[in-house]
């Protein structure tokens, strides 16, 4: 007999999630920054700007927001080049506003969870040679233990790393991150350091805060063989699941890096995720390509798929079940943390988020150890190289007077997390196309 309501557990964490960068404004010290001031790295020539004007106080309101919408957690990151300016100095006025932050948050009835590295880095960092130098694993660390020796009384929960799998594709062998390169050995050096860093943080963390939990939020992309008669297809699916999804995560049971057909051991980094987070947006199918800057992959979106605005993000909503199913191999609890779709049109939005959730309900049914969800993004923000031409936000944007802008995906997510779960009732108000698909099998 069909469910009337898809419950979670009652501790279950309802969140959203967000980024410094995108988030804070007039970020200045950091790589981002630069990459934004050279000419065709962003769509369009978009600049962040004051981007949500977090640092200018707006956090307070969107903060009250999500807590009005029935949330419970926030994730959020520290800018590292706020709080450390330079090499020899330390920001403590910044480091007072992020406590101000997490302490407001708490005060709203949300946990904060917070990442410490989200793609930037700070421009002194870069002129050292950033994450191809040796020496950063250990600078990095002294920006931890700062961080959370200020931050400690009011967080517990820590991210060390978002997708450090995307960030050495995007800026080492894609070139459209920052520092914009196309070097496999560099792309080496990088996806081992960053194994490096978050294995001392780790356990700088735990050193500080014993209750602590600290993890790392994976990318993950389900890949499909695209022509199965074709070998070739084969192969392209294994290195590209294996480089991608795999060689991050894998290292920190393993404790070796095994990347790009290199390997190093890290034995430092086995047995340091307290959770696995998962950032999942969309499945691809993957086939061999006579592209060698494109490490002979091509890569589309399953046939038929619901496309969101601009094309970027396929509605395949089996595939967080996927994800999730993967995520059980490190027998350890697991955080979606992060899931959402582009588009100021929001009908589609509300469909992505109906079905994504049901999809995490079903792992949960199961007794898969699924601890939170959450929706990428609160507020529509500055998507790096796609500037503001895509909009995440439950609630939309405009750049230039600030307004934040409803959306009915608010009301969406907010009966969704005050009811801790989707109704019938729900799912028929804002995606009634689904209630024959959910409720009646």
């Amino acid at each position: 007999m069909p469910e009337d309501a898809f419950r979670f557990p009652n501790d279950f964490l309802w969140g959203s999630a967000t980024a410094a960068h995108q988030v804070e404004g007039n970020n200045t010290g950091n790589n981002w920054y630069a990459w934004e001031n050279t000419e065709g790295k962003i769509i369009n020539g978009q600049k962040s700007g004051l981007a949500c004007d977090w640092w200018g106080g707006r956090w307070k309101e969107d903060m009250d927001r999500a807590a009005a919408g029935g949330q419970n957690t926030h994730r959020l990151s520290v800018e590292w080049s706020r709080v450390q300016p330079a090499c020899d100095r330390w920001d403590e006025d910044a480091l007072d506003y992020y406590r101000q932050i997490v302490r407001g948050m708490v005060e709203r009835g949300l946990k904060p969870m917070v990442t410490l590295h989200h793609f930037s880095d700070p421009l002194w960092l870069m002129a050292q040679g950033g994450w191809e130098s040796a020496d950063t694993p250990q600078v990095f660390v002294a920006f931890v233990r700062k961080v959370v020796e200020a931050l400690k009384d009011y967080v517990s929960l820590w991210v060390t790393t978002n997708e450090p799998n995307g960030y050495v594709a995007n800026g080492y062998i894609f070139g459209v991150f920052p520092p914009g390169k196309h070097d496999l050995t560099a792309a080496f050096k990088v996806m081992t350091n960053l194994v490096r860093g978050h294995a001392a943080a780790y356990e700088a963390i735990h050193l500080i805060q014993k209750e602590a939990r600290v993890g790392v939020a994976h990318s993950y992309r389900p890949f499909r063989v695209a022509r199965k008669w074709l070998p070739l297809d084969w192969w392209a699916h294994s290195f590209a699941n294996w480089n991608y999804n795999l060689a991050f995560a894998r290292s920190l049971t393993s404790g070796k890096v095994e990347f790009l057909y290199q390997t190093e051991s890290v034995p430092q980094a086995r047995h340091t995720q307290d959770f696995v987070g998962i950032n999942y947006y969309s499945v691809d199918e993957v086939m061999f390509s006579f592209k060698p800057a494109q490490l002979f992959l091509d890569r589309r979106f399953p046939r038929g798929s619901e496309l969101s605005e601009t094309g970027f993000v396929a509605n395949v909503p089996v595939g967080l079940y996927d994800s999730i199913k993967w995520a059980r191999w490190f027998r350890l609890p697991i955080v979606i943390t992060e899931n959402g779709i582009e588009g100021a049109g929001d009908e589609l939005r509300q469909r992505y988020i109906v079905e994504h959730l049901h999809q995490t309900w079903r792992a949960v049914k199961q007794g898969w150890p699924i601890e939170g969800f959450y929706y990428w993004t609160l507020v529509d923000n500055f998507e790096w190289e796609r500037g503001w031409t895509q909009c995440f936000g439950l609630w939309g944007l405009n750049t230039e007077t600030q307004e934040r802008i409803w959306r009915p995906s608010v009301d969406l997510y907010t009966a969704i997390c005050k009811d801790n779960g989707l109704t019938h009732e729900t799912v028929e108000k804002f995606a009634p196309e689904l209630v024959q698909k959910l409720y009646h099998r």
